[in-house]
Parts: structure tokens; C-alpha cells; sequence
């Protein structure tokens, strides 16, 4: 059974108490009042004016209608310099939500550009994660107070009714529900706050869970938005056509490999031992020289169409080495992250491969980019491909840029592509394959 990727998943398990979640929900707890502390002081500057309006409504020292003034003032206050605080907010968020969320969780935000602060502030300023983090910034010094304090109400209450028996001789004591003035009458209460002990993880867990849940919901980028994606499913009989096609493409690899290219080594060399014994001015010699360049021009162009087919290191040594030496001709820099120690079924392999060929072409051609990251690994039982580029972006699969066609070669094995390309980029395409090809 795979691991749950969240303290609310794990609430489900029978094995709850005895791992780590408990404490990793309590962590994240814990660590969300020094966070709650540290914005409450710049937001409790900016919402000077409402505290000030609200002091005067509850003390009757409401003096004219000009007070109301004190509502634009706090907007825009909060409005402006609100998103500065926010935004670095959001961002120790996010990096605290591993706590209890293991699942990753981008920024929203897109990557600002570097020629001044006004860039940058008009980048932030426009952008629905700056005002999404306001928001949550908002519900965490509003809400997560009260729920937190519920919390320890309910903690305190239980040490309290476990201490009973011990500190009840001291004179009555008040335990919430009632007071009890003997440690017999004290006894009901231990027992009681001995059966909520185990509880108080559950109880933990669910705060933590749901705050994680609206902290994600808030913070990170909205899947159309991480991965906006051009998804095209293919629903047709894969296993007897991925078969098939593997075996057509391997018998025509092998039969240019071992008939054309071979005979066409043979030829070049013919042509090359007839040029050494004919004069270099005579007129047969010079048509022998421009026949023996051309036939090394085309068994160049043979090799590569043959490697194009199915390169031989992919076969020999996997799809990790292949992924490097498509990096090593790629006329970009591209860096290679393939953590694969297992290789997965060939179709599956080859269809990696011939995606992430595909993708660095269009990087390449249409991207307008001066780096690529081609990232190869396995999660679960399905080997995830991702090719991120730093061009402008707009990749269309109706411009013509080939991703119809790799969305298909993807569907023969069950998987599907994604596609993230806004506009002024970055293009981020990701591409998921059943590991078996099953």
C-alpha cells in the first residue's frame, strides 16, 4: 500500500498513531504561530485605520461621517504594501506545507523580469497568486486563531481532567463541566480524559489536514495553470498495436542497418581506393572524388535516419545515457536529471525517448530559449518525463508544432501529456507513461 501523501489521507490508516504523521502534523502546528506572529505585526500596521474606525464604533465615539474615510485608507493600505507581505508569506507556506503534504506545490507566480522594481512590482501586482496569498495571509491571522485556540482549549481541558485526582485536594476544582471537590468525584473526570488521550492525535491531525488543504487550495498554481495542458487520449488497442509498431520500426532499423548502410560503406570505400589510382586533374578522377563526397554525404545522412529509427545506445545502455547524448547535440544547453536505475518496458523507453527528441527539436526551433532541463524518473509505477525550457512560451499543438503528434505516440502506450506554455513562458511539458506499458 503506497504511503499517504497527506496527514488527511493518513487519518484513514489503521497504523496513524504509530508513525510519523502525528508528529508531523503537531510540527506543523507548532510552527504556525511563530509564522502567524511574525505577519501579524505588519498586518496589524496596515489594518491601523479599521482597528482605530472599529474602537470608535464600540467606545460611541463616533464624531462625523468623515471617519468613514478610514475605510479607503485601510483598502488601500492593504491593497498596495499587503501583497509585499503576503507574497513572501505564501512562499514559507508553501516550503512549510511539507509537513503535512507531501505533494509538491508550485508558485503561481510567473518568473519576473530583472530590468528594475517596478517590473517587478507590476509582474506581482497582476498576477491572481499575489492576491490568492493575500487572501490566505487574511484567513490565517482571522481564522486560525480561533481554530487554534479551540485546539488547545480542548488539549488544556484534557490535562486538566487527567491532573484531576492529583490536585483536587487542594480545594475544588473547576474542570470545565463541573467542579469536583473529591479525588472520588475527580475520578469520572481522569477516566474520561484518559479515553480522549489517543483522540487528541486525530484531533491534531485534522486541524493540521484541513489548514494544509486551504494553504494548497490558496497557494499553489491551479492545475490549468501548472500544467495547462493540450490532453489528447487516444482510446485504441495498445497493446497489439504498440507490438506491432515496435517490431515494424526495429525490422526496418535492422534491415537499413545490416542491407543499405552496409552496402553503401562498401560502395564509399570502392570509390574511395579507385580515387587513390586516378590522377587528381584527369576528368574520370575528379567525377570518381565528387561521386566518393557525395556517397559519404548520404551514408551520413543514412546514419543518421537510422539513428533517428532507434539509436543503438538507447537499446544497449537505456534511456538515461541516450537522454545525455540527445542533451550533448542539442544545439542549447540542455541539462539531464534521469535518477533511473531500472529500465522500464522497451516501448515505454522508446516513447520517452522519441518525445523528449521531439521536444528539444521544438525547444530548439520555436521557443526562442537559452536553456533546457530534460528530467526522466519514477514515481510510483509510472516514469514521468518532463522537458522545461525558458523561451516566451504559446506553445499551441495547432501551430503545427508537432505536439499532436507526440500526444499520439504517448496514447499507443496509455500515457498522456501536459502541456504549461503561457504566454512570456516558461514552456514546461510533461509527459506520464504507465512504467509496465501495460
Amino acid at each position: 500500500m503506497p504511503a499517504p501523501p497527506t496527514v488527511l489521507h493518513a487519518l484513514g490508516r489503521r497504523r496513524f498513531l504509530i508513525g510519523a504523521w502525528p508528529w508531523r502534523a503537531i510540527a506543523y502546528l507548532a510552527s504556525t504561530v511563530p509564522v502567524g506572529v511574525a505577519a501579524s505585526l505588519p498586518f496589524a500596521v496596515l489594518g491601523l485605520p479599521w482597528l482605530v474606525l472599529f474602537d470608535r464604533a464600540v467606545h460611541g465615539e463616533w464624531r462625523t461621517w468623515s471617519d468613514l474615510l478610514l475605510v479607503p485608507i485601510g483598502v488601500l493600505l492593504l491593497g498596495t504594501l499587503g501583497p509585499l507581505v503576503a507574497v513572501p508569506l505564501a512562499d514559507v507556506e508553501r516550503a512549510r506545507l511539507r509537513l503535512a503534504d507531501t505533494r509538491p506545490a508550485r508558485s503561481g507566480h510567473r518568473t519576473p523580469p530583472t530590468d528594475g522594481m517596478w517590473s517587478w512590482l507590476r509582474t506581482r501586482y497582476t498576477e491572481a497568486a499575489t492576491w490568492r496569498a493575500l487572501a490566505y495571509a487574511l484567513l490565517l491571522l482571522a481564522v486560525a486563531p480561533l481554530v487554534y485556540g479551540a485546539l488547545l482549549l480542548v488539549v488544556v481541558l484534557d490535562v486538566a481532567w487527567l491532573s484531576a485526582p492529583a490536585v483536587v485536594h487542594d480545594g475544588p476544582v473547576t474542570l470545565g463541566l463541573g467542579t469536583v471537590s473529591t479525588r472520588r468525584e475527580a475520578v469520572p473526570y481522569a477516566l474520561a480524559g484518559l479515553a480522549l488521550l489517543p483522540g487528541l492525535p486525530y484531533l491534531a491531525g485534522l486541524v493540521a489536514g484541513l489548514h494544509a488543504a486551504v494553504a494548497r487550495a490558496l497557494l499553489r498554481a491551479p492545475d490549468d495553470a501548472e500544467l495547462r495542458a493540450e490532453l489528447v487520449e487516444v482510446a485504441r488497442s495498445r497493446a497489439r498495436l504498440v507490438d506491432a509498431f515496435e517490431a515494424e520500426r526495429r525490422r526496418i532499423e535492422r534491415d537499413l542497418h545490416d542491407g543499405a548502410q552496409q552496402r553503401l560503406v562498401s560502395l564509399t570505400l570502392q570509390l574511395g581506393m579507385a580515387r587513390v589510382h586516378l590522377a587528381d586533374d584527369a576528368e574520370a578522377g575528379v567525377a570518381v572524388a565528387d561521386a566518393h563526397e557525395q556517397a559519404k554525404r548520404l551514408m551520413a545522412e543514412l546514419r543518421e535516419l537510422v539513428h533517428g529509427i532507434h539509436p543503438q545506445l538507447l537499446t544497449e545502455l537505456g534511456l538515461p545515457d541516450a537522454l545525455r547524448e540527445l542533451a550533448d547535440r542539442a544545439p542549447i544547453p540542455v541539462t539531464v536529471r534521469a535518477p533511473l536505475t531500472v529500465r522500464p518496458a522497451p516501448p515505454v523507453e522508446s516513447t520517452a525517448y522519441f518525445v523528449a527528441a521531439e521536444a528539444l527539436t521544438n525547444v530548439a526551433k520555436h521557443s526562442g530559449a537559452t536553456t533546457a532541463t530534460v528530467i526522466a524518473e519514477r514515481r510510483a509505477d509510472t516514469l514521468v518525463l518532463e522537458v522545461r525550457d525558458d523561451g516566451h512560451g504559446g506553445a499551441d499543438p495547432g501551430q503545427g508544432t508537432g505536439l499532436t503528434g507526440l500526444a499520439d505516440r504517448v496514447a499507443v502506450v496509455g500515457g498522456r501529456i501536459l502541456l504549461s506554455s503561457p504566454d512570456g513562458g516558461p514552456t514546461r511539458l510533461r509527459v506520464e507513461l504507465p512504467w509496465s506499458g501495460e
